[in-house]
């Protein structure tokens, strides 16, 4: 059975000197606050605690997170509410074009909590907001999917609505899905990603590092998505969000990402992505302009 308590409590080890990097200056991140709160959107960037989120919303960028903010769900790596879900909203997708074209976005990144609940688990909704992005701008459109558990199809409903990029994330590796996933479900989000794929868009997916996987899981998990079409894999340091998720096992130097990131290139992923602060979102414009040349 899936684990239903909450992971123990720690002390609060320090980050390691590579997680130190200056706060950015300037107004812009109250600027990003008070658009998304003014609009009612959610973002990502806040419900995970991203670590990112200073320096992006300095950069006007966000990733905007639709269909509510409480999951179905409860993955114990997750800082994002576990409760009743919210009841769908059907002018979310307008409002997310008109936030995308107020901050002058030209890569939009688009995730949902997990939508049990819904019969097409959230997968219309998807195709909704990517419909009011085409309408409302020349914007590059990036979906990060949940994998719209027992409706694998709705990946086709998603991928046929056009979106640049089809994102999943596989998070960790298969042998520690029980304890940081459950719920989920590993071949089933390779297969996900598998049929994105046949719609003819470029598929992206990432995992987490540091919650005692080891290093050959990891490089077993980016042959599994390269062996399924993956097209980009981004790897980051998991950090706990609070002392309600899991402990951090351990602090993978940055080197140690160049050389997961060196031996996923020889792969034959188009990009791959890694780093202590490296996250499925983070600079996903820089990312996209680099494998598009």
């Amino acid at each position: 059975m899936p684990r239903t308590d909450h992971p123990p409590r720690e002390r609060r080890r320090s980050l390691p000197e590579w997680f130190k990097k200056p706060l950015p200056k300037g107004g812009a991140t109250s600027a990003v606050r008070g658009l998304v709160t003014g609009l009612g959107l959610h973002t990502v960037c806040e419900s995970a605690k991203c670590p990112n989120l200073n320096e992006c919303w300095s950069r006007k960028t966000a990733t905007f997170m639709v269909l509510g903010n409480n999951c179905t769900r409860r993955c114990f790596f997750c800082s994002v509410p576990k409760a009743a879900p919210d009841p769908v909203d059907p002018d979310e997708p307008r409002r997310v074009a008109e936030a995308a074209r107020r901050l002058g976005l030209r890569h939009v990144v688009v995730t949902s909590v997990d939508r049990d609940d819904l019969p097409d688990k959230g997968a219309g909704h998807f195709v909704s907001v990517i419909r009011e992005l085409r309408r409302a701008g020349d914007f590059v459109v990036e979906v990060l999917t949940p994998d719209f558990r027992g409706r694998p199809e709705g990946a086709d409903e998603v991928a046929a609505a056009g979106p640049d990029i089809f994102n999943h994330n596989v998070e960790t590796v298969p042998r520690l899905y029980r304890t940081v996933r459950p719920g989920a479900d590993y071949r089933g989000s390779l297969a996900l990603l598998a049929r994105a794929k046949r719609r003819g868009v470029l598929t992206k997916s990432g995992l987490m590092v540091g919650l005692g996987e080891t290093r050959a899981e990891v490089l077993d998990v980016l042959a599994d998505l390269r062996a399924h079409g993956c097209d980009i894999a981004t790897i980051g340091q998991y950090l706990r969000p609070s002392d309600r998720e899991l402990p951090v096992a351990r602090y993978l130097p940055p080197a140690e990402f160049e050389e997961i990131a060196a031996r996923g290139r020889e792969m034959g992923f188009l990009g791959v992505y890694a780093g202590p602060f490296v996250r499925s979102s983070y600079n996903a414009d820089a990312v996209y302009a680099t494998i598009r040349r």
